[in-house]
């Protein structure tokens, strides 16, 4: 059996994955940079090959793109701890086989390699490399240590030479539009035009003509011809926000247009034909609104080819420092003023926030600091009134009150001691009453999705306290938690706990 070979800087990756791969009789053989391993083709050729993207010298991108030239069915699996959109695209468009994100879980990783294994044995990776194409400045939103938005990546990088119809599903403000404009941009239509229509924001009335165009005299009013989004759409990506809102007589000809390749103008008689790649969006249960007779089902069955759901910016509150940052920027170059920056208590605060309105809210917090704010370091005391609420409320229902101080508890660390003085001072106390409380003030606010927020904050406070009462030893942590070292691993990185927790252990 040819062995895999290892390409990464970092000694302590190689010795990982080596052993990991040891004990499943999977012969190894690592590698320090890109220029050893070039070396090493001259006398073979691995089964697999797993390289670090980003290495002192040629990186692993570059190294990815030779190996292909000269090997292009030997399937390569790139890592990287920098866990963003272009880099996650440009590995699968110059032929990765698959992309593993650090930090990783060794049986995640090794089950990844058995299966380029399996693949390189059945001659099933084999294809010519794509072209990379540039993206768009918005790209610097694309960048996430998130599992879920990690996922959205890898769709979009195997589906950058594909025409076919994607569905994006996600609350309102996680940024729909942006992936849409990200899958047109890596796509082989991106020479072609990015059109985007809100079926939500059109009359019922004139949104036939918006998408199809019409014939003129075909109504009053109609004086000449005008093209729709489909002919101003030909050769790229028709963009089809808020699909679910569309009505349900002119789904009917959406339906058409998908099934027929072809459709007619309002009043005209010749057929166009429809060279577009349709993206659809939507913040509603598309298969309730199906049951509820209010959607086509074929029309669903038709748009639902490939989905990506986006998560929530309270499932992926690790992001929230790095979007903040880029867009204090963008919102100080907009009114040409220093950029804000946040206090670490007051970052804290706005990490706690559990943003309803998702990206769009955190966006809209961040220019309204920087054009409040009197100070360019941002504290407690400037943040929104909608931040300090809910940071009031969770106080309150901890069971602690705040001091006259108005950023008294702010910070993490006091936030810690008081929840620890809270339990010194009533052991016997029952947390289901807080539980409650805190239920009834989030659902008072109308808040969504309650059940996977509090969950979400409850596997964190379970694993921070264990992995902090272990001194970090995670074997120790999982054994008191009574799961598995890897059921810990893989939620302390959903989580983005891997920082608090020796990996070594």
């Amino acid at each position: 059996m040819k062995p895999v070979w290892i390409v990464d800087d970092d000694q302590s990756i190689r010795w990982v994955l080596e052993k990991a791969l040891a004990r499943e009789a999977i012969p190894a053989q690592t590698f320090a940079s890109a220029s050893e391993v070039r070396e090493a083709f001259e006398n073979g050729v691995p089964s697999v090959l797993v390289t670090d993207i980003r290495m002192p010298g040629e990186d692993g991108l570059n190294l990815l793109h030779r190996i292909k030239q000269d090997h292009p069915g030997l399937p390569v699996i790139v890592m990287t701890a920098f866990t963003d959109l272009n880099s996650t695209v440009a590995a699968f468009q110059k032929g990765a086989f698959d992309y593993l994100p650090k930090p990783f879980d060794v049986n995640v990783a090794v089950a990844l390699i058995q299966r380029a294994i399996q693949a390189a044995a059945g001659g099933s990776h084999a294809g010519p490399e794509r072209t990379a194409i540039p993206a768009e400045s918005e790209s610097n939103m694309m960048q996430s240590s998130s599992p879920a938005m990690q996922e959205v990546f890898r769709a979009i990088g195997r589906l950058a030479a594909s025409s076919v119809t994607v569905l994006i599903t996600g609350e309102s403000g996680t940024g729909k539009e942006l992936i849409a404009k990200a899958l047109h941009t890596h796509s082989n239509r991106a020479d072609g035009p990015f059109i985007a229509l809100n079926a939500a924001a059109i009359p019922k009335d004139l949104l036939e003509a918006e998408l199809f165009g019409h014939e003129r005299g075909a109504f009053t009013g109609a004086t000449q011809l005008r093209r729709g989004r489909f002919e101003e759409a030909r050769n790229g990506t028709l963009f089809l926000d808020e699909i679910g809102d569309m009505p349900f007589e002119l789904q009917t000809r959406l339906l058409r247009v998908l099934a027929e390749g072809s459709f007619y103008r309002v009043g005209g008689s010749q057929a166009i034909h429809a060279d577009v790649r349709i993206v659809a969006a939507t913040h509603q249960p598309l298969e309730q609104r199906v049951a509820q007779g209010r959607f086509r089902e074929d029309l669903f069955h038709r748009l639902n080819v490939i989905r990506l759901r986006l998560p929530p910016l309270r499932e992926r509150k690790e992001d929230i420092p790095a979007l903040a940052q880029l867009f204090m920027q963008n919102s100080a170059r907009d009114l040409g003023v220093p950029v804000r920056r946040f206090s670490p208590a007051a970052l804290q605060a706005m990490m706690r926030f559990d943003y309803p309105g998702n990206i769009r809210q955190l966006e809209n917090f961040c220019q309204w600091l920087t054009v409040m704010s009197s100070s360019q370091l941002v504290e407690v005391k400037d943040l929104p009134p909608e931040v300090l609420g809910q940071t009031q409320g969770i106080d309150s229902v901890v069971g602690y009150e705040k001091q006259d101080s108005p950023d008294a508890y702010t910070s993490e660390h006091d936030h810690k001691e008081a929840l620890a003085s809270v339990a010194q001072e009533a052991p016997q106390a029952s947390w289901l009453p807080l539980l409650a409380r805190e239920a009834q003030a989030r659902l008072a606010r109308s808040e969504p999705a309650i059940m996977a927020t509090l969950t979400r904050d409850f596997e964190r406070t379970l694993l921070e306290t264990a992995l902090r009462h272990s001194q970090g030893r995670r074997m120790e942590a999982a054994q008191r938690l009574g799961i598995g070292r890897n059921t810990l691993t893989r939620k302390c990185s959903e989580l983005g706990l891997n920082d608090n927790a020796d990996d070594a252990q």
